[in-house]
């Protein structure tokens, strides 16, 4: 045991900056705070508790290990953790739904390690696009696109786009807690913009039946309001010689299509950002700050004042 405890603080203090472990059967992720002697110190990401893994505890686990494969299902939630920090050894490892001793398992790697890139939550990775983006118009003239060479032109779609989406997402999350906040005709007001409750009515359809015998009820004819369903006319296409051109007018839309994006290239460049920023605590940088703070300032004094 002494030399799998060894090798469990190694490859815990080892571990990139950034990256968690993910408990095999809850999916909760923690990271490693800090190890002692006697224990490593966990934080959960859900709900930010700590949580000491001891020595002795990873010992009673082991020895059942040594005793047969067990079923990763079977883990109880406090065993999760330690199973999980367990098969960055490089004695156990998972195979299928079983966790157990492998003499080929590697230290370090582990089925439940999420790697700092992945480990990013939705925010985070909103303040990450927005960040690179920012960095990116910094450099180019963005107002004559046609003018950029392709890379830099690619670049500013893909985080755009990213940008976009990754925001709406976040918009999206706070719409909820706003509207519990929200009377009928309340606003709210924050620092950059105001909101208020809108009701927009979607409207569909009942059941045929149900809009048929209404109809019937009111003596309005069915045809009135009977037309083609296009599911059922693609299926007459599919097994019939009807050509799309006799019953479909096609418009063709030309646009481009994100088909990937190189999250490792966008946490490497983050990193570069991230050691500049650093790099700018001098007097300068310091005073660019207090600037800013006092415009912050007269800008709450000027809103409170209106």
């Amino acid at each position: 045991m002494d030399e799998i405890w060894a090798d469990i603080r190694t490859e815990g203090a080892s571990l990139e900056s950034g990256s968690v472990l993910e408990t095999p059967v809850s999916g909760r992720r923690f990271e490693v705070v800090r190890i002692e002697t006697d224990r490593i110190v966990v934080r959960f990401r859900d709900s930010d508790e700590e949580r000491p893994l001891w020595r002795e505890q990873f010992a009673v686990i082991v020895d059942q290990l040594e005793n047969g494969w067990v079923a990763v299902d079977d883990l109880q939630p406090g065993v999760e953790p330690y199973a999980a920090l367990l098969t960055l050894a490089g004695t156990f490892t998972v195979e299928g739904d079983e966790i157990g001793r492998d003499p080929d398992a590697v230290a370090g790697e582990s089925p439940f390690l999420v790697s700092p890139t992945e480990a990013r939550t939705q925010p985070e990775r909103v303040h990450d696009d927005a960040l690179l983006l920012a960095t990116l118009l910094e450099r180019i003239d963005a107002d004559e696109p046609s003018s950029l060479e392709t890379d830099p032109l690619t670049d500013l779609y893909v985080l755009s786009s990213d940008v976009q989406r990754g925001a709406d997402r976040l918009r999206r999350s706070a719409r909820e807690p706003l509207l519990e906040r929200l009377g009928p005709d309340q606003q709210l007001h924050g620092r950059y913009g105001t909101v208020r409750r809108t009701v927009r009515e979607r409207r569909s359809p009942k059941d045929d039946e149900t809009v048929l015998e209404s109809l019937d009820e009111h003596g309005i004819p069915r045809a009135w309001v009977l037309g083609v369903d296009p599911e059922k006319l693609d299926v007459v296409l599919s097994v019939t010689d009807l050509s799309e051109d006799e019953v479909y007018d096609v418009d063709e839309s030309v646009y481009v299509q994100k088909t990937g994006v190189d999250e490792d290239e966008k946490y490497s460049r983050l990193q570069g950002i991230a050691d500049r920023i650093d790099e700018l605590a001098d007097a300068e940088s310091e005073e660019l700050r207090t600037e800013l703070d006092e415009i912050e300032d007269r800008l709450e004094e000027a809103l409170s004042a209106g």
